[in-house]
């Protein structure tokens, strides 16, 4: 009888804990705090010392439950990168990830010494605990937070804090091994095999990451199962790819993030299901996961190592950090105030705690004060960075003024069919789809609902205000959708501001080889009028479009049936928001290339002339 009541009141205890950490969500968006700083207190606050009065000191249950969470957190954020949208900033991360965790490591390591009184393999430990950023931390953040940053600078940070978590593992068990083999003569042979034990980490995690991703993929398109099946299938064959490759002694991070980033680029059957279970499946990971880490911390044991964990903190986000950073953001010539913030959003969470129960695990000396260091390290850095990384991004200018707005979409899977998807939204006054009319080429009209009827497209003829319209459209397109959409409250959006105009005399190949597209043989000469003409025998209309590659072209101006005017959009307007600087000086430089072409052919048919004699 008293096994079923500690059952049920560990029931009732654990899931009141979860519904205070829900509906704490609403009082910490109201004062700005870090959500992820309120699940910790709370924990604490449930915890021996506070009023819960819970004791939990089990670190084999921790480890169990940081490494689920951990798993399903870093695939969910595998699974909403584009690998479009990391182009450019893979190389930067890659290098922070790596060589960066190294020196932020070894600067931390130097510094913790004399504040702790440990050794070099004992400091170098402590400063390799705390090294990494937490992804769960920064997705969480940045998603919470709505923050839209500069592409380049975005997707540094995040494929930074998804990958380097692999290099803080192999370093914290690396110098485990190292602390326990002092005095044995097995040290000589761990230090000669560390080029050898991270390459397999990376090489494994990696080839199961991907080859993961694809089995998944094909899986997903190819077993059918009943409705609401399909994200549990998914998110189960990631947790395996992560404990596989921890069993085959590879990196389970490496491998569960790219398994989520080969998934989430690939057309998956069910995804719109399989995105909104994960958006709930990672609250969950992150509520549970931070109310433990909060219940095996206690505040009379932290207190004893406040004052050198707290300068270990301060200099580790001041110094530490901004140093690894500015080494190796230089030479891709990021600018100071890009490296100032890529520094200051490098929050410490729920993995350094992690890695610190590693430690505890292995029973190496002074476990608990490298437990009781980085729970301090990872709760000043979410007190002061995470309350103030918003702050940073508007001050270093890195934050979009005009971030994109929020999308009001509803995603529809179609049985048996993986290249189109069905979407809805509602028709805003402000939308760019009403602004221009009409729809791109790609995107189908299925119904339109107005006024509680439903109306066939031939029925509802033009959209209007107020309708609400359900489109099939490929799902790599359905970013470029959304923007048609969103609503810019009198903003013009970046796909209008974007637009620039040519004539309809500019021959088509002119225009493909300013942007690098190599057009059909059949286009080759072509002026973009005769293009239109073309395409739309029964004459054009004002908004007609083209899409060619990555290069849309719009009917801007029409007479009579003939375009006289055409604009143009390069790439995705959704995904390239953050270059719309870039994007304003493209087609003026295509401009100048196409004028610059000409001026070379006028020149080379002179001098053609001159030498055969036609030209005095």
């Amino acid at each position: 009888m008293n096994t079923i009541i500690f059952v049920n009141s560990l029931l009732f205890g654990g899931a009141g804990l979860v519904a205070i950490g829900i509906l704490s969500s609403l009082m910490a968006s109201r004062f700005g705090a870090p959500l992820l700083l309120v699940f910790i207190l709370i924990g604490m606050v449930a915890g021996e010392a506070g009023p819960g009065g819970i004791l939990f000191d089990d670190y084999r249950a921790m480890y169990l439950i940081g490494s689920l969470a951990l798993a399903i957190i870093l695939f969910d954020g595998g699974l909403r990168t584009r690998l479009a949208s990391v182009r450019g900033g893979a190389a930067p991360a890659i290098l922070l990830a790596t060589v960066g965790v190294v020196i932020t490591a070894g600067l931390t390591g130097l510094v913790a010494m004399p504040l702790l009184n440990l050794n070099y393999l004992q400091g170098f430990l402590t400063g390799s605990i705390v090294a990494s950023t937490d992804a769960a931390a920064v997705f969480f953040l940045m998603r919470a937070r709505g923050l839209q940053l500069r592409r380049r600078v975005n997707a540094t940070i995040e494929v930074e804090s998804a990958t380097n978590d692999p290099v803080a593992v192999f370093l914290v068990v690396l110098l485990v091994t190292l602390i326990g083999a002092q005095g044995h003569a097995g040290l000589d042979s761990e230090i000669a095999n560390i080029p050898l034990h991270l390459m397999r980490q990376c090489l494994i995690g990696g080839g199961l990451g991907i080859g993961g991703g694809l089995a998944i993929a094909w899986l997903i398109n190819r077993v059918t199962l009943p409705a609401g099946l399909h994200p549990l299938f998914v998110i189960s064959l990631a947790v395996m790819i992560y404990g596989l490759a921890g069993i085959l002694d590879g990196s389970g991070f490496i491998a569960v993030y790219l398994a989520g980033l080969v998934v989430g680029n690939r057309p998956v059957r069910a995804f719109a299901s399989i995105l909104s279970f994960h958006d709930a499946a990672t609250w969950l990971c992150q509520i549970v996961m931070f109310l433990v880490l909060g219940l095996l911390v206690s505040p009379e044991r932290l207190m004893a190592h406040a004052l050198p964990a707290l300068a270990v903190a301060a200099f580790l986000m001041l110094v530490g950090r901004p140093v690894a950073v500015w080494l190796c953001l230089t030479p891709f010539r990021f600018s100071r105030q890009e490296k100032t913030f890529v520094s200051w959003v490098g929050l410490r969470g729920a993995v350094s705690i992690f890695l610190a129960a590693i430690p505890q695990l292995t029973q190496v000396p002074d476990a608990e004060l490298y437990f009781n260091v980085a729970f301090f390290v990872v709760l000043v850095s979410l007190l002061v960075q995470g309350w103030s990384v918003a702050f940073v991004a508007r001050h270093t200018g890195v934050a979009l003024a005009d971030p994109a707005p929020e999308i009001s979409r509803v995603e529809i899977d179609l049985p048996g069919k993986v290249d189109l998807e069905m979407v809805g939204y509602p028709l805003l006054a402000d939308s760019p789809v009403i602004q221009r009319g009409t729809l791109p080429s790609w995107a189908r009209a299925v119904l339109i609902v107005r006024n509680d009827s439903v109306l066939t497209p031939e029925e509802a003829g033009v959209l209007s205000v107020g309708d609400y319209g359900y489109f099939l459209v490929p799902p790599d397109r359905i970013r470029r959708l959304d923007r048609l959409f969103a609503a810019f409250e009198g903003h013009q959006s970046r796909a209008m501001s974007a637009v620039f105009t040519f004539s309809p005399d500019i021959k088509f190949a002119d225009l493909a080889s300013a942007y690098g597209v190599e057009p059909d043989e059949g286009l080759q000469g072509l002026t973009l009028g005769a293009m239109f003409a073309d395409t739309f025998e029964e004459g054009v209309r004002e908004g007609d479009r083209l899409d060619i590659g990555n290069i849309t072209l719009i009917a801007r101006s029409v007479r009579d049936g003939v375009v006289t005017a055409i604009a143009l959009i390069v790439g995705d307007t959704a995904e390239d928001a953050p270059l719309a600087q870039s994007r304003i000086v493209a087609p003026t430089l295509a401009r100048i290339r196409i004028a610059a072409q000409r001026t070379a052919n006028r020149i080379a048919e002179v001098v053609h002339r001159r030498r055969s004699g036609r030209v005095p």
